[in-house]
């Protein structure tokens, strides 16, 4: 069966990819730029100081290093752009200065709404341009700045090599935006100290590209530099900038101290004793950073915090087997967070639930870069993984985790690394260790593939729950994948396999006694003008196995994705699973639609459904699925933003119901200014069974309210005063819903940078 399943994926890519050579485009040759064409651009000092205000009045700009916007990329494929835009460089002793006039036959048409640093879901749809910077002119990392028409900020690393944007990664600059009568204009002072580059005496070169988002009926895109949709490094087709001379990071201190004060009222005999007032808390933090070279970092960290007093974005957690992750928010575990992501997530620092202290060093030297972080939680949060299923398990006890990773590129975005991770605690172990590559064959083709072997020693109480002894168990992980990704074609072909005894604790890997192959393929069509931008349609397949050779769940799909006017997405797809449940495999029938529309800046609305066979886990039977995901966005005079999402979920057998489940998120923000705002968020979750038709005894309504108000204040990422208060209740079909605790809290934070 595996050697059938090897030969139909092999056939799959070597079709895929031999018939994406003769694919038209669809822009007519003659309107198109030739690729590779990216200019070289002299970068000269400011000759006069730059006030950030968004007035480019200053003699400095007269004289900067002129970046126009000739591209358009998308929906176009390198045609004259619609509107025009002019982009300017220049930079002093301190900071590296960038400047856009925008220009817009409507003004009034503009997207620009204030809203917090990093709020994605807005800022990339507003009016706003990018800034992609590459001081090691190594065509591997960049980092990312973008700024809104109002002048609001958000910050992200880029990696080629792992083909993602890190939204979660901070810096401290500064920015300002103004709409004009004919657009649009910013600017921006990035500090030196707050990039890394390489001390040289002699002038650099650093890659760069600028781009400008013109979000109307269609997201136009426009680019400094042509983009070659068949070549998969972006920062391969940058502008360079030269005659950087006579710069240095300085000495590139931080240190963040933090003061968290709360109080908290619990309902200790819940849910019919009173609450009881809160004893007044305050706790101490700290966070610090040095760069001793451009390009190494040592960090510290005291009781670190979340960097948001936020409450995680709720998901729907019913009738699922494996554990659901949440993204890191902590200042300390962000920095350098893209280099220790691997294939196979074999770190992920939202294990380390409730750290005393931490200590991290990462650097690069040549094509050597270097990693290592240890931090201690105190307390020991476990996932224990399975075929079937994740089990969570918990010690009421310290931990240690130590990581250490180590990496060396080759060839033009290449890779080659080493992973170590360890976590310990009194009569408990886990190590990990492997290798990973990554390597780009071409401009179109890549692989990646990771080994890693495991160790551990589980404590008495976890390996009795687990119904075996506490013997050191050693299991082996392998994950290698193809990608394909031409200007026509996406294809993907994946094979991973995962012992029993695995266990990745200092990393997230939910799910082991697997081996699995998977595989895709992806059609993409482009249109500039017309009822649609982009349509993709693809197809899909998968099967796994367990290390005996048994079938537990295979897939098949189509899906075709749209992209059209006013700014509207619809995504629909039919599906196959075979799953076996119980010892017996089931099949299931069921197909998905997703729909979005954002016709302004004014408003948005999507709505999902699904529908189909499903399986009821929790009693091993064949069921129905229903599920429903509404949800809407408003935005009022630019300042208030009114969202609101609604989770709906029901499983039916033979017409009688197993559960239906809700899950309600409204939120409401109103921005005082670009500094502060006032938000009003509450999570309700309700689950209702049917407790006749359960196996096992359940609640008959659970019941959860999650509501917080928060004033925030921020100068920069980490100079922040939040005010908040929180609220939470639970109920059940034998309680109403009854407040169990209530917290009001106060953080202080401030980043000195001497």
């Amino acid at each position: 069966m595996w050697r059938e399943w090897v030969a139909v994926m092999v056939v799959t890519v070597v079709i895929v990819v031999g018939q994406s050579s003769p694919a038209v485009a669809q822009t007519p040759t003659g309107e198109r730029a030739r690729v590779g064409e990216a200019a070289r651009l002299e970068v000269r000092r400011a000759t006069s100081p730059i006030r950030v205000d968004g007035v480019l009045d200053e003699a400095a700009w007269m004289v900067a290093a002129a970046v126009p916007l000739a591209y358009e990329w998308a929906p176009g494929d390198n045609v004259a752009p619609p509107v025009s835009t002019l982009c300017f460089v220049t930079y002093d002793e301190d900071q590296f200065y960038l400047a856009c006039r925008a220009d817009d036959p409507q003004p009034s048409a503009i997207r620009a709404r204030l809203a917090d640093r990093d709020t994605m879901a807005i800022l990339q749809q507003d009016d706003h341009v990018m800034f992609l910077i590459d001081p090691f002119n190594d065509q591997r990392r960049a980092f990312e700045f973008r700024v809104n028409a109002r002048g609001v900020q958000m910050d992200a690393l880029f990696s080629t090599i792992e083909g993602t944007e890190d939204f979660s990664w901070d810096a401290i600059w500064a920015s300002a935006g103004r709409v004009t009568a004919t657009g649009y204009e910013i600017e921006a002072a990035i500090p030196f100290r707050s990039l890394r580059f390489p001390r040289s005496t002699e002038p650099q070169t650093w890659g760069f590209i600028a781009e400008r988002s013109w979000p109307r009926s269609v997201r136009y895109r426009m680019q400094s530099a042509p983009r070659d949709r068949g070549n998969a490094c972006l920062l391969c087709q940058a502008n360079r900038l030269t005659g950087l001379g006579g710069i240095a990071p300085g000495r590139n201190v931080e240190i963040v101290p933090t003061v968290t004060s709360s109080r908290t009222d619990t309902r200790h005999a819940f849910p019919t004793g009173p609450l009881q007032r809160g004893t007044p808390e305050s706790t101490m933090g700290l966070d610090a950073r040095w760069s001793p070279r451009p390009n190494v970092s040592v960090n510290a960290t005291i009781n670190p915090d979340f960097s948001q007093v936020e409450a995680d974005v709720a998901q729907l957690d019913v009738n699922s087997r494996f554990a659901l992750s949440y993204p890191e928010k902590r200042h300390f575990f962000l920095e350098g967070a893209d280099f220790f992501a691997t294939p196979i997530q074999a770190v992920f620092t939202r294990s380390i639930a409730d750290p005393t202290f931490g200590a991290k060093f990462t650097g690069k030297m040549g094509r050597q870069a270097f990693g290592m972080f240890v931090a201690r939680d105190s307390i020991t949060n476990l996932l224990l993984p399975a075929n079937a299923g994740t089990q969570r398990g918990f010690l009421d006890q310290e931990a240690t985790t130590i990581v250490g990773r180590v990496r060396r590129d080759f060839a033009r975005a290449s890779y080659v690394g080493a992973v170590v991770t360890g976590r310990f605690g009194d009569a408990y172990g886990n190590e990990v260790a492997g290798i990973d590559l990554f390597h780009q064959m071409s401009r179109t083709n890549s692989v990646r593939a990771q080994v890693l072997i495991s160790g551990t020693e589980d404590a008495p109480a976890i390996a009795a729950a687990a119904g075996r002894d506490a013997a050191r168990r050693v299991g082996t992980a392998v994950s290698a994948e193809f990608v394909h990704w031409s200007r026509n074609w996406v294809a993907r072909a994946k094979a991973q396999d995962f012992s029993a005894s695995f266990r990745a604790d200092a990393g997230f890997v939910p799910r082991v006694d697997t081996r699995s192959i998977s595989g895709s393929a992806v059609r993409l069509v482009r249109r500039p003008k017309g009822r649609f931008t982009q349509i993709n349609a693809g197809v899909f397949a998968g099967r796994t196995e367990n290390r005996a050779g048994l079938l537990t769940d295979q897939y098949i799909g189509t899906e075709v994705f749209y992209q059209g006017p006013r700014q509207t997405t619809i995504l629909g797809g039919l599906y196959r699973v075979d799953e076996r449940v119980r010892g017996v495999v089931r099949g299931q029938t069921n197909g998905a639609v997703t729909f979005t529309i954002r016709p302004s800046g004014a408003w948005m609305a999507s709505l999902a459904v699904q529908g189909g066979d499903a399986i009821d886990y929790a009693n091993g039977r064949p069921a129905s699925r229903l599920a429903l995901a509404p949800s809407a966005e408003v935005n009022l005079a630019g300042r208030v933003t009114l969202a609101a999402s609604h989770s709906y979920e029901r499983l039916t057998r033979d017409g009688a119901p197993v559960f239906t489940a809700h899950l309600f998120q409204p939120k409401a923000v109103f921005h005082l200014g670009h500094r502060s705002f006032v938000r009003a968020l509450v999570q309700y979750r309700r689950i209702d069974r049917n407790v006749e038709v359960f196996s096992i005894p359940v609640n008959g309504r659970d019941e959860s309210l999650l509501a917080q108000l928060l004033y925030s204040y921020k100068v920069n990422p980490q100079t922040v005063l939040f005010v908040g208060y929180g609220d939470s209740q639970l109920g059940t079909d034998r309680i109403d819903l009854t407040r169990r605790s209530r917290t009001f809290f106060v953080k202080l934070g401030y980043a000195w940078r001497p």
